[in-house]
């Protein structure tokens, strides 16, 4: 009897065993946050958008993994933390808060190495910062937080340097020829050649969550507005309340699409309802591989273009003051 208990615990062991290098786990803490939630979503847009509960200052995150992924943890103030996660990791990570750039994260080498090179350059200046990041990226081509940064400091700013960015991305690229997501990248900073004043929109059909189609066509009001949100970035959030209100006041002169970049086309479609936005928008679930970003070359978010009746790029990329100013003064124009 003992022996068979004994190899049915055995087996047990291993069995558990098995289980968990299947899995990432993810816990730690951080000073000043007692309650609430985070966010998390994989940065190559193959991980969906979940929710990590912290309670009394602690949590803790496992999911099953098969292909290591660059997490991104998003706070309450939409600051955010980048991990690597991998199959049979256990990552930790403890810091301040309002100091996440200190943040100590452990449990792989990826990660130790990037705590390195963050808490190096915390007190950096943008500026150094800036050659920091280039620096980094030179030097470790293969770092799953190469594509991150390259991502995160050349192309989803207020205003991206494509250039640089293509020139990195190609550099990655060697390095990691299999990188299809990268290529993706490239191809969408190429869409960047219509994203001009004076410009003219490239012609595309879509489906909104609604199973409608969308044409570039449909774009034919006095003024028209593509924009690009997310239900982790304010700014975009805010956006979208702004335009609302745009719309109810200049009604068929103004027409809008919006597309949002989240993984959860469900939650996506409750918060266009919940906030009754009367046009369509565009959530495939693909993150920032939604095929219209590419074609048409925004990278971060919040974003968008303005044009008028005939597809011509009269602005793109504003902050939401010069977006209202734009409407108001374009369209009230029209009117006199």
């Amino acid at each position: 009897m003992k022996k068979i208990l004994g190899y049915i615990l055995f087996t047990l062991a291993v069995v558990s065993c098995g289980d968990k290098r299947q899995t990432f786990l993810l816990e730690g803490s951080f000073k000043g946050f007692n309650q609430g939630e985070l966010y998390i979503y994989g940065a190559d847009g193959t991980r969906p958008l979940d929710t990590i509960a912290v309670v009394k200052g602690q949590f803790r995150y496992e999911i099953p993994l098969e292909d290591s992924t660059t997490f991104v943890l998003v706070f309450p103030n939409f600051s955010e933390l980048p991990v690597f996660g991998m199959k049979g990791a256990n990552v930790k990570i403890n810091g301040d808060a309002s100091h996440l750039r200190e943040a100590d994260i452990s449990g792989t080498d990826e990660n130790e190495d990037f705590t390195k090179f963050r808490q190096k350059t915390s007190h950096q200046t943008p500026p150094e910062f800036s050659l920091s990041v280039a620096q980094f990226i030179k030097e470790n081509p293969t770092s799953p937080f190469a594509i991150y940064l390259m991502r995160k400091y050349y192309i989803q700013i207020s205003e991206p340097n494509y250039p640089k960015a293509i020139e990195v991305a190609e550099a990655i690229l060697k390095a990691n020829p299999d990188a299809e997501n990268l290529k993706n990248d490239i191809k969408r900073m190429e869409g960047k050649k219509y994203l001009k004043d004076g410009g003219r929109l490239p012609a595309f059909t879509m489906t909104d969550i609604n199973g409608n189609a969308i044409k570039s066509s449909d774009l034919n009001a006095k003024l028209n507005v593509i924009t690009v949100w997310s239900s982790w970035n304010y700014e975009s959030q805010s956006i979208q309340r702004q335009l609302a209100s745009k719309k109810e006041q200049y009604d068929s002169d103004l027409k809008i699409i919006s597309i949002c970049i989240d993984a959860d086309v469900k939650n996506c479609r409750q918060k266009v309802n919940r906030d009754s936005l009367k046009w369509s928008t565009i959530c495939d679930g693909k993150m920032w591989e939604t095929p219209l970003l590419m074609q048409i070359g925004l990278s971060f978010v919040p974003d968008n273009i303005i044009t008028d009746s005939q597809g011509k790029i009269l602005a793109h990329s504003l902050n939401l003051r010069d977006l209202m100013d734009k409407i108001d003064k374009t369209l009230d124009k029209k009117e006199e």
